[in-house]
């Protein structure tokens, strides 16, 4: 009962992702990475907010630990680390927004069908 405890939150967190999943059918390429699209842009927020919190959480203990300097030194490597995942994450994230807008791979654009790319006679 207390491992169900433990995973019900993460769960439940999940539970708009398994609903999206099951509201379009697979059926072929297009629509296959349209969901992985959808489910990708709900983690990578998820993931981002993660690291802001870790970020934090890195500050304060290195903020508390000011009298140890071997603690100093734990919290000051995490908090390094931390603020390089945190840019690393955003800079991609941004680098895959300017490509996918650079190149017209929007999902407000709609993709040219096989009879558009024919030459009109």
């Amino acid at each position: 009962m207390k491992t169900i405890k433990k995973i019900m939150p993460f769960g439940l967190a999940f539970l708009p992702l398994i609903t999206i999943a099951q509201t379009t059918a697979v059926t072929d390429a297009d629509t296959l990475f349209t969901q992985i699209n959808n489910i990708i842009s709900k983690i990578v927020p998820l993931f981002i907010g993660i690291a802001v919190i870790y970020l934090l959480y890195a500050a304060i203990s290195f903020i508390t630990s000011a009298e140890d300097a071997e603690k100093k030194k734990v919290a000051q490597n995490k908090l390094i680390y931390g603020i390089i995942a945190l840019f690393v994450m955003v800079s991609i994230w941004g680098l895959v927004s300017i490509l996918t807008g650079t190149f017209g791979f929007s999902e407000n654009k709609a993709a040219p069908s096989t009879t558009d790319l024919l030459p009109k006679f």
